[in-house]
């Protein structure tokens, strides 16, 4: 059977990630795992726009986006300090979500990625894409997609 050592946790705001958390809480229990949790702040949208450094409510935002995603990460993370696991939190900027989950689990070795679905169907799907699906066909490790 295959043990995984180090595994990756992606997650956002949604409840669809705290339930992979769950999920990789039950599975570093067993397995003895060491679990880093990461957040991804999206892409700014206005960079290179030339009013951008004038426009102190889209900084705001994604200072807030930010701390949102800090303070996200710290809850979690005790979660697993309460429970044993080693664990490790990353927040990345800059990169699309699908590459900061492929590039965060390259860096730290991952050797299993565990994330939710929203699981949107037909036009939804179509138009809003799927990290998940993109993380499935793109990760060369493997990934367990939570649904709720």
């Amino acid at each position: 059977m295959t043990t995984y050592q180090h595994i990756l946790v992606p997650v956002d705001e949604s409840p669809i990630s705290y339930a992979a958390v769950e999920n990789a809480l039950t599975l570093a229990k067993l397995l003895n795992s060491q679990v880093t949790v990461m957040s991804v702040v999206a892409i700014d949208p206005f960079v290179g726009v030339d009013f951008y450094k004038v426009a102190p409510a889209i900084t705001d935002y994604f200072m807030q986006a930010e701390k949102n995603a800090k303070e996200r990460l710290e809850d979690i993370k005790q979660s697993f300090v309460r429970d044993g696991i080693p664990v490790d939190v990353k927040l990345v900027h800059g990169v699309s979500p699908t590459e900061g989950i492929i590039q965060v689990a390259n860096e730290i070795s991952a050797d299993l990625i565990i994330m939710g679905s929203h699981g949107r169907t037909g036009i939804q799907k179509m138009m809003l894409g799927s990290v998940a699906k993109n993380v499935l066909t793109q990760s060369p490790i493997p990934v367990l997609v939570v649904k709720i």
